[in-house]
């Protein structure tokens, strides 16, 4: 049963949105025509609808990109319960490309509207079952997506404006039709079906506008809202587009996407990692640096709100005290599992950092938000690394 949180100021006000299985809700009419609506940048104001924005249509049984919208993905991927993410970024007709930088979020010009739909391969017979899988780009075949395999959860658009970057959340109807603005956020109940048999409950939180914020707000001094994935390191990689693969900073270049920078070859690079477990030496190092970049840099950096913690992970911190080796934590609570240091070289068990990763108490995982069930694999990555380090605190 899928259930919505509605959050109003401080109190929750829980609401039921779906019936049980065995008394499915009727038909609804839905409008497919307001998928056909032009691509457009809203300079104000939060539409009602995902459709007003013009970034998809429905064709059939494929969720298909507008004309212009350029799909991407990331080297290594932010865990968020396991969904799987289509990203994607426009810019309108006549607007300067995305200006280079090598570290932080290209410079993207007003008008910029990114999107990112969170969704998961359909499970079994019944609408709350979904199957985990690894491979990022299950049912997207480089042009749309199979809406008749997948169950899609919510679209959250990024959106360049004058004054700024704007977060608006959209959560998909069970119509998988249609949608609607979530600013209060919402929760979904689902059941994660792995290979194999086994099932894991999970809650789905779609987050309010002010959860998207927390996250994306990575420079506390400003309180700026920026991108967090559009960076060269983590797009300087080949992506499967419909035309066939291509490395994406070479792809951003031709389709006016972007200018200015270094080759491909001569850019900044993360390590691509879908999942994989069986790596060591060097390999498991960068594999480890990239997860720790895009799931918890962005907090835990100079500027980000867990500055204070003196806990910093961005890729150019030297893995030491700063980072969290035989460091103790300043303000961490219950979040220390009883554990003494962040990293305990040799000695992931012993470690702060993994327990936070793998708890799902609120007030102890990490990160805080986007996730209620561990990621195994991530999980799995990073303590073979910190079981590798060497040294003793």
């Amino acid at each position: 049963m899928t259930r919505t949180l509605t959050l109003l100021a401080a109190a929750f006000l829980l609401a039921a949105c779906g019936n049980d299985a065995a008394d499915p809700p009727a038909a609804v009419p839905v409008d497919l025509a307001a998928w056909e609506a032009d691509t457009v940048f809203h300079a104000s104001g939060n539409p009602a609808r995902l459709e007003d924005w013009g970034q998809f249509r429905i064709e059939g049984e494929r969720l298909v990109l507008a004309e212009g919208v350029v799909p991407y993905g990331l080297n290594t991927a932010l865990f968020s319960d396991y969904a799987l993410k289509l990203r994607t970024v426009w810019l309108p007709e006549g607007a300067e490309p995305a200006a280079w930088h090598d570290e932080e979020t290209f410079a993207f010009p007003v008008g910029t509207v990114i999107t990112k739909t969170f969704y998961y391969p359909r499970g079994g017979g019944a609408f709350e079952a979904v199957a985990l899988e690894l491979d990022p780009n299950a049912h997207f075949d480089g042009a749309a997506l199979d809406l008749s395999a997948i169950r899609v959860i919510e679209t959250r658009i990024l959106v360049r404006r004058e004054e700024g970057w704007a977060a608006i959340p959209y959560a998909w109807n069970e119509d998988q039709r249609s949608t609607r603005l979530a600013r209060a956020g919402a929760f979904v109940d689902l059941t994660l079906l792995e290979a194999g048999g086994r099932s894991t409950a999970l809650t789905y939180q779609i987050p309010d506008v002010n959860q998207c914020a927390q996250c994306h707000i990575t420079n506390a001094n400003d309180g700026q809202v920026r991108p967090i994935g559009p960076r060269a390191r983590h797009l300087n990689g080949d992506y499967p587009y419909a035309h066939g693969s291509q490395n994406q900073l070479d792809h951003w270049r031709e389709a006016g996407l972007l200018t200015g920078g270094p080759e491909s070859r001569a850019a900044p690079r993360s390590t691509v990692w879908h999942g994989e477990t069986t790596l060591s030496g060097m390999a498991l190092e960068s594999a480890a640096r990239a997860y720790i970049d895009i799931n918890c840099a962005h907090c835990h950096s100079r500027t980000g709100h867990a500055r204070t913690s003196g806990l910093y992970l961005e890729p150019s911190d030297p893995v030491g005290p700063a980072f969290g080796v035989c460091k103790p934590p300043i303000a961490a609570g219950r979040g220390t599992g009883n554990r003494l240091y962040s990293i305990v070289p040799g000695d992931s068990h012993a470690s702060i950092f993994t327990f936070r990763m793998e708890t799902t108490r609120p007030d102890a995982m990490m990160p805080e938000l986007g996730r209620s069930v561990a990621h195994r694999e991530g999980l799995a990555l990073v303590a073979a690394w910190i079981d590798a380090m060497a040294g003793e605190c």
